[in-house]
């Protein structure tokens, strides 16, 4: 840290930041010269699974913000990386500080959605000079844990459904993991109407692919934080904002559905991280039965 601090500069503060489900996030207070202080964040992988992802993911995510810049797409700015933890303990990335929090409750979701929409049309308007690298499946029909109690003809039918060849697409670059949990609110407390996007953040999967992958994304967090209608609702809110998804009502559905089944491998950890930023309520159990109705929403609309 001390290589990337100005002359007279220290570390007086730091404090852990909750919500990340991969890495460990600190906020570090640093005096200055001058008598005040200014706020970094650094991200570091520390869980053997994910530090063996590390370097591939905090290089992306250092293009991405190196990227993002100028851009009218609020993200950190990056101030260092060591992907290959040559300098630190682990794999680790800082970048500055952005002001707001994120907001996972249900109060007011209904306002939030135009935003997270609106966002993520930016996101997808952006033409980088490099493209990034292609986007990955998280999942496979072979990786797929059907809940306890779900409806094992439903499950087998949404399985079935991503055995099949991905449908042609126009490429965006995408965030890849565009969710509440990675988008930044200043909520005024005399009117939490008036709240505004102040950035997003974790830009490490960022991609290259199809915008109904990243609109999925956010759908399926929207389903399990709030239920399986207010999923359903983004993908309108984000057409309604300009942004344009495939036309092929079974092509919207193999994105929607590829993205809800690839949490079902990780409802444990994605529950976790939740409750230690405040959704006491979403146990494991309550995030797998949410993911089950929402799967079966899907599969059950027309077609």
């Amino acid at each position: 840290m001390s290589r990337h601090l100005a002359a007279g500069e220290r570390i007086v503060g730091i404090a852990a930041l909750h919500g990340g489900a991969t890495a460990v996030m600190r906020r570090l207070t640093i005096s200055t010269r001058d008598g005040g202080s200014r706020d970094l964040v650094l991200r570091a992988f520390v869980d053997p699974f994910f530090v063996e992802h590390a370097e591939d993911w905090l290089n992306r995510e250092a293009g991405a913000l190196a990227l993002l810049t100028g851009t009218g797409v609020a993200a950190p700015a990056l101030v260092a990386v060591d992907p290959a933890a040559v300098h630190c303990e682990y794999p680790s990335l800082l970048m500055t500080h952005l002001a707001g929090r994120m907001v996972l409750t249900d109060e007011k979701v209904d306002r939030r959605i135009p935003l997270l929409a609106r966002q993520l049309v930016a996101i997808h308007a952006l033409r980088p000079a490099e493209r990034p690298r292609a986007y990955e499946a998280w999942t496979t029909a072979d990786t797929v844990v059907v809940p306890e109690g779900a409806d094992a003809a439903v499950w087998a039918a949404a399985i079935g459904l991503i055995r099949k060849p991905a449908p042609p697409y126009e490429g965006r670059f995408l965030h890849r993991d565009f969710h509440p949990g990675n988008v930044l609110f200043d909520v005024p407390r005399a009117r939490p109407a008036n709240a505004r996007i102040t950035g997003v953040i974790d830009w490490a999967q960022s991609s290259w692919g199809p915008a109904d992958l990243d609109v999925a994304r956010c759908c399926t967090n929207l389903a399990l934080l709030h239920g399986p209608a207010w999923g359903l609702r983004f993908a309108q809110a984000y057409e309604e904002a300009g942004g344009v998804l495939a036309a092929d009502a079974s092509e919207r559905l193999y994105w929607r559905v590829r993205d809800g089944l690839a949490f079902s491998q990780d409802v444990q950890l994605v529950a976790q991280a939740w409750r230690k930023a405040g959704r006491e309520d979403l146990t494991t159990r309550a995030v797998e039965e949410r993911l089950d109705a929402y799967v079966t929403t899907l599969m059950d609309a027309p077609r």
